[in-house]
């Protein structure tokens, strides 16, 4: 038992836990054109995100994107913004509180979540170094990402990696790929449809829209667009759907390169005059919170694009966010991918602890 004192030294006797690092993509600080340029700049040169070769890519970055996007990304941002603060971040810190509460009683208190933004803040390396100061020797990272890809999870992966790269003690390690085809994640997104036509009436067609990557990184060997798939059918069939009543398509396409398709946008321009659809729910199941892209591009742009083709009526189906079903599901995944770490984590007893500790000082420790 043992936990660590700053960066290099550590407390004997000290009681232990199971870390979990709770990791989405992130959000500026503010809604402001520099707090959006630092947050831009930290995103888009990240190799993972932007496969261009750096002597290509961040000349173009800086001489031009981040001469001209922060300031009409900041506008989208001031359209969504709370008084809390950003939606991404608002959703983030209620999943963790409630997983906190859900693992607390699961294992039995040996749990600690801490939240982390794989851009901008809180940061991975603020949340290692949280766990490791609550004396977490074994740590699962679960990136908020349903879909493996490498431009959203491998990069989660070498972030923190870079971090332990600076620890003498690292922790023993787990990481969670993806949850794509989880029942309860499956289950968890089927109920909020229910329970929105529920609430608001059916619909007569289904779109699920992902976000997109570009097409070379399926070339590649990149799962993603399978996995979007398959959440797609697993969703459809949950809700037993037939092929006409749904569609899946894929969002926030950027530059002018080939991306995922059939595109979003499109997709809902052409749904009212090529298929005769007039009335469309959209949801995105690879966000786990409402964010930008779903509460300013999906909820409102997009409704745009439907209703100017001829649609006449366009519903977007929040997030999952801090839903019960959705906070079940995550300790679902949680719990499975640390199976017999609670089995084998010893409980601190305070006798225990006082023999540690004198053993400690008579081989000359100072903590």
């Amino acid at each position: 038992m043992a936990r660590f004192q700053g960066e290099n030294g550590y407390i004997h006797a000290s009681p232990e836990c199971i870390g979990v690092l709770l990791v989405n993509l992130g959000t500026p600080d503010k809604p402001t054109p520099s707090a959006v340029r630092r947050y831009l700049a930290e995103f888009l040169s990240d190799p993972r995100v932007v496969e261009i070769p750096r002597l290509i890519w961040l000349p173009i970055l800086y001489g031009l994107i981040l001469t001209r996007r922060p300031k009409k990304s900041a506008a989208l941002y001031q359209s969504i913004w709370q008084e809390q603060g950003s939606p991404l971040m608002i959703h983030s810190l209620q999943q963790q509180a409630a997983l906190q509460k859900e693992m607390a009683v699961r294992f039995r208190g040996k749990v600690q979540i801490e939240l982390a933004m794989r851009y901008g803040s809180p940061s991975i390396k603020s949340g290692m170094n949280a766990l490791k100061e609550r004396g977490a020797r074994r740590i699962l990272v679960l990136p908020l990402y349903p879909q493996y890809s490498a431009t959203t999870t491998a990069t989660t992966y070498e972030a923190v990696f870079k971090v332990l790269k600076k620890w003498r003690w690292i922790p023993e390690l787990r990481f969670i790929g993806q949850y794509h085809d989880e029942p309860a994640y499956i289950d968890a997104l089927s109920r909020s449809v229910e329970d929105y036509w529920r609430q608001q009436g059916g619909q007569e067609h289904l779109l699920m829209s992902f976000h997109g990557i570009p097409k070379r990184n399926l070339t590649l060997g990149d799962p993603y667009f399978c996995q979007c798939h398959k959440t797609a059918r697993l969703l459809a069939r949950r809700l037993n759907l037939k092929d006409k009543q749904w569609t899946i398509s894929f969002q926030s396409r950027f530059g002018k390169a080939e991306w995922l398709q059939p595109y979003t946008d499109k997709t809902l321009q052409s749904l009212p005059t090529e298929k005769a659809i007039k009335k469309v729910d959209v949801i995105c199941p690879g966000f786990p919170s409402d964010c930008l892209e779903t509460l300013e591009e999906m909820a409102v742009e997009n409704r745009d694009n439907f209703l100017e083709a001829g649609g006449e009526q366009y519903r977007y189906i929040p997030a999952l966010n801090a839903d019960n079903s959705h906070i079940q599901a995550l300790a679902d995944v949680i719990q499975k991918h640390s199976q017999g770490w609670a089995e084998t984590s010893e409980n601190f007893q305070a006798p225990q602890a006082g023999l540690i500790q004198e053993r400690a000082k008579k081989l000359g420790a100072k903590h």
